[in-house]
């Protein structure tokens, strides 16, 4: 099976997709190392997870500036699938395993087009998706930014605890944090600075750190960086089978993180994101970074944000970003152990705070909408923040699935249609509670033909009770096919209880796939005669042909009763 993906475009880098890249790359040395550190991998993987996976992703993904590396959800999720089958995190040739087995996973379901799944999610549910790994991302770097680590089970207390333990924050930290915070609003202030705020931060606010010797965590303290770059690894083959189910659980992990970047980030050229093909990209990164040392990856929503942030505007951002951080680690790791761990934890809060502030409309859009897409939003946002992420997003697919059955069932709906003799036109008409003998009633039926709609035909369709030579015609050339086997039998128990009343049903503008389905199901011969109109000609000629025959049925019959 193919899979056509938008050709990337690389064109040019511009002077903020450089200054974007340099900022990525620098981001990825504490975040990748405190990431892997948090799972109990080795930082350097980590570490390397933001050289080569960033470099592919950037070249082959549809949505143009999404950076793929490693999370803090991939690597919790990637030792889950190591421990759960016996391996040590620490062997190189395990990790080479996991990550490569994530790769070709992620590979097959772009190429099979399960990207088509996401689809069918509601945006309620990916806006509470989207704002709980938000949250996750800020409540991620507390300890980072004030010294403080929250306690908790899920991510809301943490953060309650983080709040009422003010008093316990360690002041030092708390105040380069907040430096931070500070410089980049003050030159984000600068229109013509906006693009290097971040950067002009973390370099301003780490130098300060340096010259007055405030003491706080650096770099360093999670691990030294080795002045060379990642080596080929071969991957550890014997032990793939057992890595399978933990490598599909990291993988949807990913691509589920992933998903909410090309609606929050869209590609600033206007071209259009494909799913697939950021599947198909992600796969090929996580193979390219299995063989080069590195920690499976995916879409990240925080990465991307900071390259976002810091003007990134083409596919180079993070190409630039990859090969900054290798000319770092090759000529200058020393130098970027130095970065002051707060001062990254300032600016991951400024992109989670920019991340949520920029889902308040969505929020506000889903609460104004309905009471059951509120309900849906609210639950997956606890769900991200309360239960392990691989979980959370089986409950929002569940909840999206809930969703599409109520609304599709509340769809459904007849509308009573009227012909005028002189005009031929048709216009709608209240539909009737009784069938009036004698007469013609055409419906127009419109649905989704789920077995919900049960009830709606069964209370909603005229009673039959006394309407003798009366033809109900049933409009269903609009109306999709019909898959549910109870749906059929109601229509034949009301075709009886007509029939026994002298009555008819007729089914007007059957298109190919109905037409089938009825001979196939035996119902089209349970009619009368002729009581199946097949979809032919202009849109309202079966109905107009159904209306002519229904009419000179009902003149025979009064003829022959006399």
């Amino acid at each position: 099976m193919r899979i056509r993906i938008p050709r990337p475009k690389l064109g040019r880098p511009k002077s903020s997709d450089v200054t974007s890249g340099v900022v990525t790359g620098l981001f990825s040395i504490p975040e990748g190392m405190a990431y892997a550190s948090i799972a109990g991998f080795n930082p350097v993987s980590g570490l390397y997870a933001g050289v080569v996976p960033p470099i592919l992703g950037s070249l082959t993904a549809p949505t143009v500036l999404m950076i793929t590396t490693l999370t803090s959800a991939i690597a919790l999720t990637g030792q889950s699938a190591l421990a759960d089958a016996g391996l040590d995190p620490h062997d190189a040739g395990n990790v080479a395993a996991l990550t490569v087995l994530v790769g070709v996973i992620m590979i097959l379901m772009g190429v099979l087009r399960l990207g088509v799944v996401l689809a069918f999610v509601s945006n309620a549910v990916m806006v509470g998706f989207s704002t709980g790994i938000a949250l996750q991302i800020i409540t991620g770097v507390l300890k980072d930014a004030t010294g403080y680590k929250p306690q908790g089970h899920n991510k809301l207390t943490q953060l309650a605890d983080w709040l009422v333990h003010a008093g316990d924050w360690k002041l030092s930290a708390t105040l380069v944090a907040a430096a931070t915070v500070a410089v980049w609003a003050l030159t984000r202030a600068v229109k013509r600075l906006e693009p290097v705020a971040l950067l002009t931060a973390m370099v301003a606010v780490s130098a300060a750190v340096a010259i007055l010797g405030t003491d706080v965590d650096l770099v360093r303290d999670i691990a030294n960086i080795p002045a060379a770059l990642p080596s080929c690894t071969v991957p550890a083959w014997d032990v793939m089978p057992e890595l399978a189910a933990g490598a599909v659980s990291v993988a949807l992990v990913a691509l589920a993180q992933a998903a909410g970047i090309s609606p929050s980030v869209p590609n600033p050229d206007g071209s259009r994101s494909s799913v697939n093909g950021d599947f198909v990209s992600q796969g090929v990164a996580n193979v390219g970074g299995g063989l080069f040392q590195a920690l499976p990856s995916g879409g990240s929503l925080s990465r991307t944000g900071v390259a976002a942030s810091a003007g990134a505007v083409t596919r180079w951002a993070g190409i630039i970003s990859g090969v900054f951080l290798a000319l770092v680690v090759l000529v200058a790791g020393s130098l970027a152990e130095h970065i002051p761990m707060p001062v990254i934890g300032g600016l991951i809060l400024v992109v989670g705070g920019e991340l949520v502030r920029g889902k308040r409309r969505d929020i506000l859009l889903v609460l104004r909408t309905s009471k059951l897409s509120s309900a849906a939003m609210v639950v997956t946002f606890l769900a991200t923040t309360q239960l392990p992420l691989q979980r959370a997003i089986v409950i929002g697919a569940v909840l999206s699935l809930l969703l599409y059955c109520a609304q599709a069932a509340r769809r459904a709906r007849f509308t009573a249609l009227a012909r005028d003799d002189t005009t031929g036109q048709w216009s709608t008409a209240p539909v009737p509670d009784k069938l009036p003998p004698g007469e013609v009633t055409v419906l127009d039926y419109e649905g989704s033909s789920l077995f919900a709609e049960l009830p709606t035909l069964r209370t909603r369709l005229p009673d039959p009770k006394g309407a003798r030579d009366a033809v109900l015609v049933l409009a269903i050339r609009t109306a999709p096919d019909i898959p549910s086997s109870a749906i059929l039998k109601a229509l034949r128990r009301y075709t009886d209880t007509l029939h026994a009343e002298g009555g008819r049903l007729v089914l007007a503008g059957a298109h190919p796939a109905q037409l089938a389905l009825l001979r196939r199901t035996g119902l089209a011969d349970h009619l009368d005669a002729d009581a199946v109109v097949p979809a032919e000609g202009p849109l309202l000629a079966p109905l107009d042909r159904a209306h002519a025959e229904a009419r000179v049925w009902i003149a025979t019959r009064r003829s022959t009763h006399g």
